[in-house]
């Protein structure tokens, strides 16, 4: 796992270049919810807005075929995290790339201008409210693992 601001994501993961400058050049103020196709199925852009959730309404989940960039754009968000091989994992979704998760981990608060990565060892439980429900807007950056 990564978490740091947009303007020193370049220390990152080489593999993530390419979401790392999509995120930079691009104002995703205006943006709709929706999917952005950069390079097909190995690199596209997912932009979400939502209003965050009490932890206990969290779901922990992991992928084993994709990268997680999580940029959040505006507002502030919980994010929990653990090592997969710490929680007890449920049955994946392969269609979904979806591996739901439970058990106990730890939380970070991203807020507008920082960055959290997920690799496929690293569950995540996204979408969490800080203070209380908030509005945000986020966009998740899918980079295939080969």
């Amino acid at each position: 796992m990564i978490f740091d601001q947009l303007g020193r994501a370049g220390r990152a993961d080489p593999r993530l270049a390419a979401a790392f400058a999509f995120l930079a050049g691009r104002d995703f103020s205006a943006d709709p919810p929706g999917r952005i196709e950069l390079q097909g199925d190995a690199l596209y852009a997912l932009v979400q807005e939502y209003t965050t959730k009490p932890a206990e309404a969290g779901q922990w989940e992991a992928h084993r075929r994709y990268i997680d960039v999580q940029y959040l754009v505006r507002g502030c968000e919980r994010i929990g995290f653990a090592p997969v091989e710490t929680l007890q994992a449920g049955a994946y979704i392969p269609e979904k790339d979806f591996l739901p998760l439970s058990g106990p981990g730890s939380s970070l608060d991203l807020s507008a201008g920082y960055f959290a990565v997920f690799y496929p060892e690293d569950a995540h439980m996204p979408g969490l409210a800080v203070k209380g429900p908030e509005s945000v807007k986020k966009v998740v950056v899918k980079v295939r693992v080969d």
